[in-house]
């Protein structure tokens, strides 16, 4: 057998067959108050404070399926993130650094343009980002990201293409974050895309279901809207409003809500060069998603450099601030803001 070459069959061939992709993320934040804590406040994949971090090691099956035919996909992650992504039945959240992030099987029924079926565990269709920052303009999440909307459903979804611009799908899932339902109810989603032009694409997707433990009665609600502008060539912006609320669960016994929006603008100068800024609010008027009731701001500078094929560079700067002391000062204090500098490293094969 030819170095390279098993069973006649090449790497790249193999790679092919089992639509095998590996991912490897790893970063540096700085904080620049040098918090006793070891942390960066508010901050979820990237709450370490002045340390290196393997953030993500991911390895990935997928099969598209084609009309007719069954498809898959199977994700698997490890490293300072995966901690923090577990569902519900499938690891303590903040301990155990693997997590099966997703596995789901596909089928395309036969029906008109295809009417296509998910069912298993799947990461959420909410948010402008996602849990790799190789797909994200930014290294760091927006507030938005971390606190407004979940990560990942079990369950099952249907699709249906209309026509090239517009897409929508319908969910039946545990909940937000559930491997394992903590209740006897049915969380129900829509999620609609429409693209009409190259320059202008836009998603809306609504959730709705109870997600207390041993609660059916007290529902959630969870409005998502994404829009991406293209204006001219090399420049893009990403809009993302989000508005949630979930029944008795204010401070006074009334319903919680929280709310906000991020926009990111993101302009290419050449092939191996660009920069992203993303400003964002968010508000956690009842201090549900947070812990604390407070206005959340923030901005984030993020150049980027490809210095080989699939492998990207990301120095990052970012400031927080809140109406509340939600950050650590450098000696056991507390702070309404907080600085930070990141490198984040992303390398895909």
């Amino acid at each position: 057998t030819k170095e390279g070459k098993a069973g006649g069959m090449s790497l790249k061939d193999i790679k092919s067959a089992l639509g095998l992709s590996v991912y490897l993320q790893g970063g540096y934040t700085y904080n620049f108050e040098d918090p006793g804590s070891g942390e960066n406040g508010l901050r979820v994949f990237d709450h370490k404070a002045n340390s290196f971090t393997l953030d993500l090691a991911q390895i990935q099956f997928v099969k598209d399926p084609v009309v007719g035919g069954v498809g898959f996909k199977l994700k698997v992650s490890a490293g300072e993130t995966a901690k923090w992504i577990h569902s519900n039945g499938l690891g303590e959240v903040g301990k155990y650094p693997f997590d099966l992030t997703e596995a789901y099987v596909s089928y395309i029924a036969p029906l008109g343009k295809g009417l296509r079926f998910d069912f298993g565990k799947f990461v959420t269709s909410h948010g402008a980002e996602v849990i790799e920052a190789r797909d994200n303009p930014n290294y760091s999440r927006s507030f938005l990201f971390n606190y407004a909307i979940p990560f990942t459903h079990t369950g099952l979804k249907i699709g249906y293409a209309f026509s090239d611009a517009l897409n929508a799908t319908v969910h039946l899932v545990n909940g937000w974050d559930n491997s394992a339902d903590n209740n006897q109810g049915k969380t129900v989603g829509l999620t609609v895309g429409y693209s009409p032009l190259e320059q202008f694409s836009t998603t809306v997707n609504l959730m709705y279901g109870p997600e207390k433990d041993d609660n059916n009665h007290d529902n959630r609600f969870l409005l998502d809207w994404v829009g991406t502008v293209k204006p001219v060539k090399n420049l893009s912006f990403i809009l993302n409003v989000d508005y949630g609320t979930d029944q008795h669960s204010a401070p006074d016994g009334g319903e919680a809500k929280w709310y906000g929006w991020s926009v990111i603008g993101k302009y290419d100068f050449n092939d191996w060069f660009s920069v992203a800024l993303r400003g964002e609010y968010f508000n956690d008027h009842d201090g549900f998603r947070t812990g604390t009731p407070q206005r959340l701001k923030e901005v984030t500078l993020t150049p980027q450099f490809v210095v080989a094929k699939n492998l990207l560079v990301r120095p990052e700067y970012r400031h927080d601030w809140s109406d509340a002391e939600s950050f650590a000062g450098s000696h056991g204090g507390s702070k309404k803001s907080q600085d930070t500098l990141a490198l984040g490293v992303m390398y895909t094969w």
